[in-house]
C-alpha cells in the first residue's frame, strides 16, 4: 500500500488546523494534512516510528498564491506553511500479495493531485443561495423531518424509505460548511424522530442486544440540555411506544428544556393521571406552554376540571376525551378556555347530552369546532346538534364531522346536512334494525360535501332470502345522488356491494326519447365498497354520462380489460401477458386464478378444441 502525506495551506480547504482527510483509492491511501511548517518534522517522525521505516521528504517549489477559500479564517499572507511535501510508504503492502499479475502491473504510485479536489480554491456557488432555499433543498434528503402533523410515530410512518438512514445522511451534510450546518440543524431539530429499527439491510448488521431507542433518547436529552440554542428549535418529538413507556424519567428531563414543543409522544399513564407520570405531566404544564395536542382518559377527571382555572396550554388545538365521567357544565367551561381549539373528539361520555349545545348568558357557550368527532355518545341527538349548527360562527367553521353509534339516526341526517353549508367530510356509522321508508323523508343534499362515509350495517340475524334492512338506506342514498344533490362529491364509502349498480340509471329502451331524466353525477365518483367491515375496500369508478354514453359507466361487475393485441396488456395490468382468469371471491371483489394453458376461457357453451378457436375467430372477423 502507498501512503502519501500532502502538506498544504489550510486556506485551500475549509478545514481546521491538523485535520486529516482520507481519500481512498484502490491500492493507495492519501492523507491530506494541513498544519504549520514547523509541525512537519514531528509528523514525519511519528509516521516513521509507527511504520518502522525511515521517512524523508523533499519540499516542492512553492506554488503561486491562490485566493483563500471564502470559509477559511486565514489568508495567504499569514505564516502558514506553503510547502507541499510528498512521501511514499511502500512497505505496508507487497506486490506478491496481490490477486493476479494484472493488479501487480497496475500497482503504482499515483500523484496526490489525481485524487485531490479539481478546484479546491474555486468559488462556492451554494453561498449565493438564501438560507431558506438551502434549507428547503436539504429537507428533501429527510422528508419525515418536515411533517408537522400531530400523529404518533406509529401513525406517521412513511413508505418507501429508511428514516434512520435519511436522518444520518442529512447529519452528514452538516460537515460541508457552516451554512450547511445551520440549515441542517434547523431541519434535524424541528421534528425529532427516534425510530426503533432500520427499514433497510442495515438492520441485519445491528447488534440485537443493544436498546438503540433508549440510548438515542439519553443522547438527545443530554444534547438539548447542554445546548439551549438547539433546544429552542425542537417542536415535535416522536418515539416508539415501548421507549416512551420505559423512559419516563428521561422524557421529563428532556421536555423541561423544550419551551417551543408542540407535540410529543407520551406514555398512556399521563392521560389517566397515573402516579408514575406525575413529574412528566408537571413539567409539561410548567415548561411546554405551546403544546397543541392532549388527551384525557378515565381517571383524569380532577385534572381535566382544573384546566379552566390553570390554563397551562392556551394554544391547544386538538383535544381527545374518552370515558370521562364529567357533567356538561364542566365540559363546556373547560372547552371555552381553549380559544385555539380546532379538533375535538368525544368518545364514550355517558353524562353528556344536548344541554352542552344550549346558549346561556350565565355560562360559557360550546366553542366552534372545525373537526368534530362523536363516538358512542347516546345523549346527543340530531335536534341538539342542529341547535348547535344554528350559530353562524359554528356553521362557517365546521368542515369535518364524524358520527358513530349516537342517537343521530340516519333518517335525520338530512337536517344536519342542511344546517352545515361548509361541510366537506362526513362519516356516519350506525347499526340499524328497521328498514327505512324513503317516501316520507326528504332526500339528502349538500353542495359542499366532498367525501362521504356512509357505513350502515344491520345485524346478521335476518333470513338469507330476505333483503337486509340496511339496503333500504343505500337505496335512499343512491336516489339522492342521482337527483343531483351532491355536486361536489368525489369519494363515497359504503358497506354495500349493490350500491354501484344502484348508482347507474336503467338503460334506455330502443328508440326511446334521449331527453329523459339523466344521472345527477357531474364528475367521476370514486366508490369504495365492501360487504363486512373486516374486509378491504373495493374501488369502483363511476363516470358521469356523456353524449356518446347517455347511461354512464362503472367498473362494478367486472374490471375493464385493457388488452391490446400488439402491445399485450396496458399499464393497468403491469405490461405483462395475461396468464390468469378473473373469478369472483364471494364478497364483491375478484381473485386472480392462474390459467395453465395461457388461453382465456371460452363461453359457457362447453369446451372447444384449439382448431375451433381459430375458426370462430375468422367467422367473427366482421365484428371488427
Amino acid at each position: 500500500m502507498t501512503i502519501s502525506l500532502v502538506f498544504g495551506r489550510p486556506e485551500d480547504y475549509p478545514l481546521r488546523t491538523a485535520q486529516v482527510i482520507h481519500a481512498s483509492a484502490r491500492y493507495n491511501l492519501f492523507s491530506f494534512v494541513h498544519c504549520d511548517e514547523s509541525e512537519i518534522p514531528s509528523i514525519v517522525k511519528n509516521f516513521a516510528k509507527l511504520s518502522g521505516t525511515t521517512l524523508t521528504y523533499t519540499p516542492e517549489p512553492t506554488s503561486a498564491p491562490r485566493r483563500p477559500h471564502p470559509l477559511s479564517s486565514t489568508t495567504a499572507s499569514g505564516h502558514q506553511s506553503t510547502v507541499v511535501a510528498a512521501m511514499k510508504l511502500l512497505h505496508m503492502r507487497s506486490k506478491s500479495r496481490l490477486k493476479n499479475s494484472h493488479e501487480a502491473q497496475t500497482y503504482a504510485y499515483k500523484s496526490p493531485s489525481a485524487f485531490s479536489p479539481r478546484n479546491p480554491s474555486g468559488r462556492d456557488y451554494t453561498s449565493r443561495l438564501p438560507l431558506k432555499l438551502l434549507t428547503e433543498i436539504l429537507s428533501s434528503i429527510c422528508p419525515h423531518a418536515c411533517d408537522d402533523n400531530y400523529l404518533s410515530l406509529e401513525d406517521s410512518m412513511r413508505d418507501g424509505g429508511c428514516m434512520l438512514c435519511d436522518m444520518r445522511h442529512l447529519a452528514q451534510c452538516a460537515l460541508v460548511s457552516r451554512r450547511f450546518l445551520v440549515a441542517t440543524q434547523t431541519i434535524l431539530y424541528h421534528n425529532v424522530r427516534i425510530d426503533p429499527v432500520h427499514y433497510c439491510e442495515l438492520e441485519e448488521r445491528k447488534r440485537k442486544w443493544i436498546d438503540a431507542p433508549k440510548q438515542r433518547v439519553e443522547q438527545f436529552s443530554r444534547t438539548v440540555r447542554d445546548n439551549q440554542s438547539l433546544a429552542i428549535q425542537v417542536e415535535f418529538l416522536k418515539m416508539p411506544y415501548m421507549t416512551r413507556e420505559t423512559c419516563i424519567a428521561d422524557m421529563a428531563r428532556t421536555v423541561s428544556v423544550l419551551p417551543n414543543l408542540k407535540y410529543v409522544d407520551l406514555p398512556d399513564g399521563i392521560y389517566s393521571d397515573d402516579r408514575s407520570c406525575l413529574t412528566l405531566k408537571q413539567e409539561l404544564e410548567a415548561r411546554c406552554a405551546d403544546l397543541r395536542k392532549m388527551k384525557y382518559l378515565r381517571g383524569a377527571e380532577r385534572s381535566f376540571a382544573l384546566l379552566s382555572q390553570s390554563r397551562p396550554w392556551p394554544n391547544l388545538q386538538v383535544l381527545e376525551l374518552s370515558r370521562l365521567e364529567i357533567d356538561p357544565n364542566t365540559l363546556v367551561s373547560v372547552l371555552a378556555s381553549f380559544p385555539a381549539l380546532h379538533e375535538l373528539r368525544l368518545e364514550e361520555l355517558p353524562m353528556i347530552d344536548d344541554t352542552i349545545f344550549r346558549r346561556s348568558h350565565s355560562t360559557s357557550c360550546f366553542p366552534p369546532i372545525g373537526t368534530f368527532s362523536l363516538q358512542s355518545t347516546p345523549g346527543l341527538t340530531a335536534h341538539g346538534f342542529e341547535a348547535y349548527l344554528s350559530r353562524p360562527e359554528v356553521r362557517e367553521v365546521l368542515t369535518d364531522l364524524t358520527i358513530v353509534n349516537t342517537e343521530v339516526i340516519p333518517s335525520e341526517l338530512h337536517r344536519i346536512l342542511a344546517a352545515a353549508p361548509y361541510l366537506k367530510n362526513l362519516r356516519v356509522n350506525q347499526t340499524i334494525h328497521r328498514a327505512l321508508t324513503a317516501s316520507t323523508i326528504p332526500p339528502l343534499a349538500s353542495g359542499s360535501l366532498q367525501k362521504f362515509q356512509f357505513e350502515i350495517e344491520s345485524p346478521s340475524t335476518s333470513p338469507h332470502d330476505l333483503q337486509p334492512p340496511s339496503e333500504s338506506y343505500y337505496e335512499y342514498l343512491a336516489s339522492s345522488i342521482l337527483a343531483g344533490n351532491f355536486p361536489s362529491l368525489n369519494s363515497l364509502y359504503a358497506l354495500s356491494t349493490s350500491l354501484p349498480s344502484l348508482l347507474l340509471p336503467p338503460p334506455l329502451a330502443p328508440f326511446a326519447n334521449p331527453r329523459g331524466p339523466s344521472s345527477g353525477l357531474r364528475q367521476a365518483l370514486m366508490l369504495y365498497t365492501k360487504s363486512i367491515p373486516e374486509h378491504d375496500w373495493y374501488l369502483t369508478v363511476i363516470s358521469p354520462p356523456t353524449s356518446a354514453n347517455r347511461r354512464g359507466s362503472a367498473t362494478a361487475t367486472r374490471p375493464i380489460s385493457f388488452y391490446n393485441g400488439s402491445t399485450q396488456l396496458g399499464p393497468q395490468w403491469g405490461d405483462k401477458a395475461r396468464d390468469s382468469v378473473i373469478v369472483g371471491n364471494g364478497f364483491g371483489g375478484f381473485l386472480a386464478v392462474p390459467n395453465e394453458d395461457g388461453l382465456r376461457p371460452s363461453s359457457s357453451g362447453g369446451h372447444k378444441h384449439k382448431h375451433s378457436r381459430s375458426k370462430s375467430k375468422n367467422s367473427a372477423s366482421w365484428m371488427g
